[in-house]
């Protein structure tokens, strides 16, 4: 186990960009590599109620991870999966019901390289085995390039699902037209119908559109509120408050250029569009995100925590702050590595999964 001690710099950013002010943060922890086995190419982790770790690997596995040296993989039988760029089993989920029926949600990149798409699957887990998988939802239309899928998942207080999607990179005009799911954040039962008071008639799935690739989702059951944020290109990542109906701007208004330095669009905001709740420029290429509410942690509460791939950190935005600003925490802890999800575990403390083949996971609690 190792004993960190961190003193961060705070970074302060405004909505428009980075603020000159800096604040020094210090948060004490203690951090432990949980994971005895090399994960290979991880996408998410979540807790199950018997306190072990179920947690997505790319190519096809779900492994359980138990007390030391206690691991399982589990291959799953995903039809057409499609392992390539940023393609693969993606994220997964526990339903409402989970201890009852052991069902779980899962999404992946379906198809080939010429054809492909993300799916929604469900499935049940138990005595550590997955069966009756079958997919309930296909994102369409179907693209060709391997890459900007989204993915995320997130179940609502009445028991439908959200369900991030990315603009499939080349496709982006597609992100403002509701006729199609790429570039959306999509509303489903679970069944994998619409339910009946989305905001489009045309659309009967789309909850908000005008998103890169949204890969962090977060519901504020207590506030009522969701949260999402989204890769930019070069610069321009986002953090969203979002609102059913909404348009949130890509690509007609971004703060980010192209990878090549041309401008995506002469506007930085336009009207019609929400305006990001924050913005990181340049990119810090985020990952996935928590609201944390706890008191392991005080100093964080209620504050959004973002893993990151480019910026290698994890990042705290306090969104009660105004502006809005975010600071570097944990920042020795993971030695600069690609952080791909985290997640509050049934003991209180935060656990990260970092991104690559020889993966693994560390759980940071406070230093005693």
């Amino acid at each position: 186990m190792g004993i960190c001690r961190i003193v961060g710099f705070m970074l302060l950013w405004s909505l428009f960009g980075v603020a000159d002010a800096k604040q020094v943060d210090e948060i004490h922890f203690q951090a432990k590599r949980i994971a005895p086995a090399r994960l290979q190419s991880p996408w998410a982790l979540v807790q199950l109620p018997d306190e072990r770790w179920l947690i997505t690997e790319r190519e096809g596995n779900l492994v359980l991870l138990g007390e030391h040296p206690r691991v399982t993989r589990i291959p799953l039988d995903l039809p057409a999966l499609y392992y390539a760029g940023q393609g693969g089993l993606l994220d997964v989920a526990l339903t409402q019901d989970f201890p009852l029926s052991g069902r779980i949600l899962l999404t992946f990149s379906q198809g080939t390289g010429d054809k492909n798409h993300l799916a929604v699957a469900t499935a049940v887990l138990e005595n550590d085995q997955v069966h009756d998988l079958k997919v309930i939802f296909s994102v369409t239309p179907d693209k060709d390039t391997p890459v900007h899928f989204g993915g995320r998942l997130a179940v609502m207080n009445d028991g439908t699902w959200l369900v991030t999607t990315g603009d499939g990179f080349d496709f982006r005009e597609q992100a403002q037209k509701r006729t199609s799911q790429l570039g959306k954040i999509l509303r489903i039962r679970e069944d994998g119908q619409a339910p009946k008071d989305n905001p489009f008639a045309d659309a009967p799935f789309v909850f908000s559109y005008g998103h890169r690739n949204p890969q962090g989702l977060v519901i504020d059951e207590q506030h009522n509120k969701i949260y999402a944020h989204e890769h930019g290109p070069d610069g321009g990542d986002e953090i969203n408050l979002i609102q059913p109906a909404s348009n949130y701007g890509w690509p007609v208004a971004t703060q980010g250029l192209d990878y090549s330095g041309a401008r995506i669009s002469p506007f930085t905001s336009y009207e019609g569009m929400v305006e990001p709740l924050f913005n990181w420029s340049p990119s810090v290429a985020p990952s996935s995100m928590i609201l944390y509410q706890g008191s392991l942690f005080p100093t964080l509460d209620g504050q959004l925590l973002v893993t990151t791939l480019k910026a290698q950190t994890l990042i705290a935005v306090d969104i009660g702050a105004k502006p809005v600003h975010s600071r570097e925490i944990f920042a020795t802890i993971m030695q600069k590595a690609r952080l791909r999800d985290i997640a509050v575990g049934n003991d209180g403390a935060i656990y990260i999964l970092t991104d690559g083949e020889n993966a693994t996971v560390f759980r940071i609690a406070p230093l005693k």
